[in-house]
């Protein structure tokens, strides 16, 4: 009988941050969704003003169903702010849209690791959904080729994930730069702010450790396998 210990002991960990990480970011959001911002200004308002303090004209901003799917679309310059976020003058709200903003100051400015992100995307998707599954398949079938195949797209998915670290960073970065500066936020709503943004940061870097954990998992097989 086949036991994965490489799973157990690598990527269950991995799962159980990932847990985690969503239960934060969804408490932290809804607590400080509660907590209504001073000046009474929305995402929408927030976000204007952070395109604003950077000279952008040129991105759209849009509400878009559900909770927590906000995003910043770089193909079609649009900043999609989800309902609570898009009309909410909550510091949750402000926090999540100047987040956003920051990828299309990051866009405007020709931040590199954005552009390398974008450029990765259709790989990644490739990689993430179809190679682990080659992998597998060439360790069960005793495939060398399927598994080089299959750790190469793979591998191409985890450089995406490993990227979206610092760029995530930094448009939480240029996010609260601007915020302070504009004397937007107290310091202590500025602080709630950066609670929520944490808590959403910890949902990245897990999804980070996930994917490099998989990925040596299936590395180790691989070789275990060649044996």
């Amino acid at each position: 009988m086949f036991f994965d210990y490489y799973y157990l002991v690598l990527v269950v960990p991995t799962l159980i941050l990932s847990i985690i990480a969503q239960i934060l970011v969804k408490s932290t959001f809804s607590k400080y969704s509660q907590i209504r911002c001073s000046k009474n200004i929305t995402g929408r308002d927030a976000a204007l003003l952070l395109m604003k303090s950077n000279a952008i004209s040129d991105v759209a901003i849009e509400p878009v169903r559900g909770s927590l799917t906000d995003h910043y679309d770089p193909g079609a310059k649009k900043l999609r702010l989800s309902e609570p976020v898009y009309a909410q003058p909550s510091i949750a709200a402000v926090g999540v849209a100047a987040h956003e903003t920051g990828h299309a100051i990051q866009h405007a400015r020709g931040y590199g690791p954005l552009i390398l992100r974008s450029t990765l995307v259709p790989v990644a998707n490739l990689g993430s959904s179809l190679g682990p599954w080659l992998a597998i398949a060439g360790i069960f079938f005793s495939f060398p080729f399927l598994i080089d195949i299959g750790l190469v797209l793979f591998g191409a998915a985890v450089i995406f994930y490993i990227i979206t670290l610092p760029v995530e960073f930094n448009a939480s970065a240029r996010a609260l730069a601007i915020l302070r500066g504009n004397n937007v936020l107290t310091q202590e709503e500025l602080s709630g702010v950066r609670k929520v943004l944490t808590a959403a940061a910890l949902t990245y870097v897990a999804s980070a450790l996930t994917a490099i954990m998989s990925f040596l998992r299936l590395f180790l097989l691989s070789r275990s396998r060649r044996r």
